[in-house]
């Protein structure tokens, strides 16, 4: 049996039952609430793991390895601490108030609508205004994930890549049209699934292959500053790893609580009650999963090192887990069978992550933007074509930007990472937790935090130095404190949202 075939028949096997998950969830969605938001019937295991699907993207399979194989532990285990105690406290403390508070608040069906309902912005500058950025930082990052899609499939299969990309984009768009958030949920439940196995897999065969847990450990301990916290391993060296860079990097978990969709998801689990068995599931597989995806680019440079596998350099380190997987398929059948899990894997990371993005995105256009903003009153039949219709238009505007074979995958997932943390992170904590901030502040918020992102990413951090810091952090601090400043520079909020908030807050 040819390995590339048996890989592709694999492969072609999970695309169609994740199309079946979307026609099966068709007939079941009957209005927008149910097609953007399940109909708040989500279960807790569903919950938990679709969250954490659509977070990880193929970051976790191919992003993070990639960077431990070049440079050891320190960069990927401080940004991997940094999510799995963003993850924890989101789930810890925004998920159960937002579930209920979503529902007191006008049974808000997306962030935008929540934001404009919880402070009473009869203007509807706070919807718009979200639905913006939410368009502007989606739009590319689910670009991204085509181009993904395209560069796997281009290189193993040798096809072109613009076609390898559309043919992928057309798959997610499939199931994420016919089904909506049901389909997408589902589907990133059996996601998770599939990327656990990847990950367990090219461990055990890594670690098979190369003679053991302690010879892996024990070449990487020669290589000085790669198996610290404090250093890494740089040019044949070790490079410090500072306190500003720790900092920098740990940062990234303060992204969580601005992500409209892992936010989504708290809003549509069926009882508030089960959040608890959520958080649990969700944490310790984040912790698990991004442990066992480091551990890999240590096993990767064993291998290398061993003559299995060649040296990767540069961003060509990200290829690891698929140089891996050719590799297992070499092996016999059950290795080629074995090899298409692992490429259904990283594919699932892709797919996870830009099918919530794009019910995100075209629900911020649909809902908000035609229906808040400007009016429009449509029937839920049409309301629900409209939603279909918009997914669409951004997949296609997606793959556009995704034309270019040299396109950026991952630096495009930081910054817009940055942005949705910057612009929805400090309104939805205060919003959540702050009585007394009002809708002033929470405009001037997203838009300083939205503007300094551009300003510290293009302007600031290019200065080096101790200016070298994500642009999350500065951007988020910034957004924040002027979100307290200006709401208590202007008139408290009306009675009715205080009683609101209290309600929300038992």
């Amino acid at each position: 049996m040819d390995s590339t075939w048996g890989i592709f028949a694999i492969i072609v096997i999970y695309l169609v039952g994740m199309v079946a998950v979307g026609i099966y969830f068709m007939r079941r969605n009957k209005s927008t609430g149910d097609y953007y938001l399940g109909g708040r019937k989500l279960g807790p295991i569903v919950t938990a793991m679709s969250a954490e699907a659509s977070d990880m993207s193929s970051w976790l399979l191919m992003g993070l390895p990639g960077v431990a194989y070049l440079t050891g532990v320190a960069d990927a285990a401080w940004t991997a601490i940094g999510l799995a105690v963003g993850t924890y406290f989101n789930w810890l403390i925004v998920a159960k108030r937002l579930r209920r508070y979503s529902v007191i608040a006008g049974n808000a069906i997306t962030i935008p609508e929540f934001f404009s309902n919880r402070y009473r912005d009869k203007s509807n500058i706070l919807v718009a205004v979200s639905a913006v950025f939410i368009v502007i930082f989606f739009i590319p990052y689910t670009a991204s994930g085509f181009a993904a899609c395209g560069k796997l499939f281009s290189t193993l299969f040798d096809v072109p890549y613009f076609t390898a990309m559309a043919v992928s984009a057309v798959i997610i768009v499939a199931y994420t049209v016919l089904g909506g958030f049901s389909a997408a949920s589902t589907t990133d439940l059996i996601q998770s699934i599939v990327m656990t196995l990847a990950l367990i897999c090219v461990v055990l065969f890594g670690i098979s292959t190369v003679g053991g847990t302690g010879l892996v450990l024990e070449q990487a301990g020669e290589l000085p500053g790669y198996l610290s916290l404090t250093s890494i391993y740089s040019g044949g060296g070790a490079s410090e790893y500072g306190a500003i860079k720790i900092a920098s990097t740990f940062a990234w978990g303060l992204g969580y609580f601005g992500m409209p969709h892992i936010l989504l998801r708290f809003m549509a689990i069926r009882n508030e009650g089960e959040i608890r068995l959520s958080r649990r599931i969700a944490s310790i597989w984040v912790v698990i999963s991004m442990s066992v995806a480091i551990f890999i680019g240590i096993l990767g440079y064993s291998l290398s090192k061993g003559g299995m596998i060649e040296t990767l350099e540069g961003t060509d380190s990200e290829k690891l887990i698929i140089v891996i997987a050719a590799l297992m398929s070499k092996s016999g059948i059950l290795g080629i069978v074995i090899a298409g899990l692992i490429m259904s894997g990283i594919l699932a990371c892709t797919m996870s992550t830009a099918d919530s993005q794009l019910l995100a995105a075209s629900s911020s256009i649909s809902e908000n933007l035609l229906k808040d903003v400007f009016h429009l009153r449509i029937s839920e039949k049409a309301s629900l074509i409209a939603a279909r219709t918009t997914v669409l238009l951004i997949a296609v505007l997606g793959v556009i930007l995704a034309v270019d074979p040299n396109s950026s995958v991952f630096g495009i997932v930081s910054f817009a990472w940055a942005g949705f943390g910057a612009v929805f992170g400090p309104v939805m904590l205060l919003a959540l937790f702050w009585k007394r901030s009002n809708r002033y502040g929470a405009i001037v918020s997203m838009l300083s935090g939205g503007i300094m992102i551009f300003v510290w990413k293009y302007m600031v951090r290019p200065m080096g130095g101790a200016w070298d810091i994500y642009e999350l952090l500065p951007a988020f601090l910034v957004a924040i404190v002027l979100n307290a400043a200006v709401s208590l520079a202007t008139p408290a909020p009306e009675a009715e949202i205080l009683e609101e908030f209290e309600q929300a807050a038992k």
